[in-house]
This record gives structure tokens, C-alpha cells and sequence, in this order.
């Protein structure tokens, strides 16, 4: 292999990383480069979880073996079984080395192990028709993060030395990619959090929505929306300072997040100010309502504050056609503001009173329509 093609699957490497979508279109990229680079028919990538002791698997590529899938949930082998990124890379590096790749083959142990090695890697090639791997360590801020493993099928050619060097530089790449993903997903996750609360902010609400509704329209997915207005939380950011009144919308923000985890997949999040809501995408509206009025009794308990006026509007209900993500916004708004005008103590549901609902009508009605700036937790879709 000539280093003009080493070097072109080099750039294809990264390039495929760099255009990846989050974690695990990143980690396919890369296990699927260096398969190529290595001219191997399998590769896996790996990340050494030290607080569990293992190694667990995130992708697989190429020929996949008996059990093998491509992004398993439980495949993990206790690092000890593993031991060269704990033992022997350290004692490279401590000898003034740099972590470098080594090769393995069906045939039997590789040179040069100390007695004590545990020979995993060669019982495992042997149960699943390879050959011979080559394991390549991925460094990560100066610290073993997991390891790159390509692997050839049984009669393909060993990798040689100079294979295992080039594996050194391809897992050098993956490290660098892994790190551009990691601070990728951070910005990612910062813009669509909320700052105080660790909940998802408006922004992420407004993109969730607007997929929510379009799923509904296309497949019937029942699309809920729970709006909450903390009450008293100006009387206590005037009496008692900023201070407590933030501890307040934490104190509320872990209510809500709890609440949610009673609907699957539900996404909690703070609008704004004294503005929260619950977006659940599939479960029935019942449920929903009952995750809510488990919402306003935590709310009740809360040693600050005065409880919570809270909103529903489900499309589960009779409330008419939900075309758009800005009406089911208005109905579960106008659900909340009576709830907030009548000292509520349970949620008010919109469209329970059936079609000549207030709180349907109220929603609907142009003026209110019109008045884009009077509850400020309306998104970037707001008439």
C-alpha cells in the first residue's frame, strides 16, 4: 500500500468523521475508515468505561459475526480480560513510549507478552472466523479513551508492523475526530438548554413541536402539550432576593423533570421567566393529564412559591384540527391562563368541555391570535 494511499485514506477518515451527526454517525465514520484504510472486513470501536471496568463496544462495521450488531446496547468485556489499555500502554508511556498498535492472530499469542497476559483477543478471533486483528489505542486528552480494532477474516494476509503503525496514526485521526464531536455536541446541547434549570430551553421546544405535529399529521401520533406558570415567584425574588427565587425555579425545574419521566420520551423544559411545559409525543392524553395534576400536587408542596397554574391540549381531545405547532401553543395557553385566573388547584384541561370548550374558543379567537406578544413563552411560530 503506497503512502499516497495511506494518505487519501487518511483525509477520507476525517472527512467522514467531519461530516458525521452527532456520536454514533461519528463512531461509524471512523470504524468504517479505518476498516477501509486496513483493507480490513471488520472493525469495532470501543470506549474504556473506568468507573464500570470494561470496555464497551460502540459500533460495529464490515462482516459482522453471530450476535454482532452494529450498534449493540450491551456488548462490554471487563477490562481486565483486555488489560493492554490499563497495563501496558501506561507502562509504555511511564518507559517514555507513545501508545502505539499491536497486532494479534488466530494462530496464538502475540511475541513479547508477559507472562500473566490474558490471550482474550486470540480466543475471540478463533470463536468468530478472523484471522488476525490490529488494536489501536485512542488517546484523548493525554488519557487511554477506548481503542480502535480492525480485523481480517481466517486465510486473508496478517497485518504486518507497518499495518499496526499506520493504525497508531488512523486511531491519532479517530481521537481527533471524537473531540471535534464531542465540543460539537456541547454547543449543540447548550443552545437547547436552559442555562438554570439543566431543562431543554424554548428553542428546543419550538423544534420538537414542530416535529411532533408533523409526525401527527402524518401517522395520527397523539401530541400533548402541559404549559405551566409558577406562581409567586415575583413575591419571592421581592421579599426574599433573586437568590432564592432562582432555587425556586430549580426546585420547580426538578419537579417537572421528575413528572416527566412519569411519560415516555416526554421533553421538559423552561420557556422562559416564570413559563415551563411538558411536550409528550405518543402516550394518551389520560396519562398526560395525569402526569400534570401530579405536577400541580409537587407544586402545592414546594416550601416556596404558591403552587403552579398549569395548562393541557392534547390532540387526543376535541379541539379541532392541530395543523400547525402554534395552535396546540395557543390551546394549551389559554388552557393555562384560566387555570392562572381561576386559582386552579388542578390542571385545566382545554377541550374537556367538548366543542363549545371556553378555553377551545379562547384560543381561537382573532385577537388573541393577533396579540403575538402577551404571553412571552410563544416561539419564533407565533402569529
Amino acid at each position: 500500500m503506497g503512502e499516497d494511499s495511506r494518505l487519501a485514506d487518511v483525509v477520507a477518515l476525517a472527512q467522514g468523521m467531519a461530516a458525521a451527526h452527532g456520536s454514533r454517525e461519528a463512531w461509524r465514520a471512523a470504524a468504517l475508515g479505518a476498516c477501509r484504510a486496513l483493507r480490513g472486513n471488520f472493525a469495532a470501536l470501543s470506549v474504556w468505561e473506568r468507573d464500570l471496568g470494561r470496555l464497551r463496544v460502540l459500533v460495529n462495521v464490515g462482516e459482522l459475526a453471530e450476535g454482532e450488531v452494529e450498534f449493540p446496547d450491551d456488548e462490554a468485556y471487563p477490562v481486565h480480560q483486555f488489560a493492554e489499555i490499563t497495563e501496558f500502554l501506561h507502562e509504555q508511556w511511564a518507559g517514555g513510549g507513545q501508545p502505539g498498535a499491536w497486532v494479534e492472530t488466530a494462530e496464538g499469542p502475540a511475541a513479547g507478552r508477559r507472562p500473566g497476559y490474558c490471550h482474550q483477543r486470540v480466543a475471540a478471533l478463533r470463536r468468530r472466523g478472523r484471522g488476525c486483528c490490529v488494536v489501536a489505542p485512542i488517546v484523548l486528552h493525554g488519557r487511554a479513551w477506548g481503542e480502535l480494532y480492525v480485523a481480517r477474516q481466517a486465510g486473508a494476509p496478517v497485518f504486518a508492523r507497518s499495518d499496526a503503525d499506520f493504525a497508531t496514526v488512523l486511531a491519532a485521526v479517530v481521537a481527533a475526530g471524537i473531540a471535534q464531536t464531542e465540543r460539537l455536541e456541547e454547543a449543540r446541547r447548550l443552545a437547547f438548554t436552559d442555562a438554570l434549570t439543566g431543562l431543554a430551553n424554548r428553542r428546543a421546544v419550538d423544534v420538537r413541536l414542530e416535529q411532533a405535529i408533523e409526525r401527527h399529521r402524518r401517522d395520527g401520533a397523539v401530541v400533548s402539550l402541559v404549559v405551566c406558570d409558577l406562581n409567586g415567584l415575583k413575591r419571592v425574588n421581592d421579599t426574599r432576593g433573586h437568590a432564592v427565587g432562582d432555587r425556586l425555579l430549580e426546585r420547580f425545574g426538578s419537579v417537572l423533570s421528575l413528572c416527566g419521566a412519569m411519560l415516555p420520551g416526554a421533553l421538559a423544559a423552561r420557556l422562559g421567566g416564570d413559563e415551563f411545559c411538558l411536550l409528550a409525543v405518543g402516550p394518551p392524553a389520560d396519562q398526560v393529564v395525569k402526569a400534570a395534576e401530579e405536577l400541580c400536587r409537587r407544586a402545592a408542596e414546594l416550601e416556596l412559591g404558591d403552587g403552579v397554574a398549569c395548562g393541557v391540549a392534547s390532540t387526543e381531545h376535541p379541539i379541532g384540527p392541530v395543523r400547525d405547532a402554534r395552535r396546540l401553543f395557543r390551546l394549551a395557553d389559554a388552557a393555562q391562563y384560566r387555570a392562572k385566573a381561576e386559582g386552579a388547584a388542578q390542571p385545566v384541561v382545554a377541550g374537556r368541555e367538548g366543542p363549545d370548550d371556553p378555553v377551545v374558543r379562547l384560543a381561537d379567537e382573532p385577537s388573541r391570535q393577533a396579540d403575538g406578544e402577551r404571553r412571552r413563552f410563544r416561539g419564533r411560530h407565533s402569529p
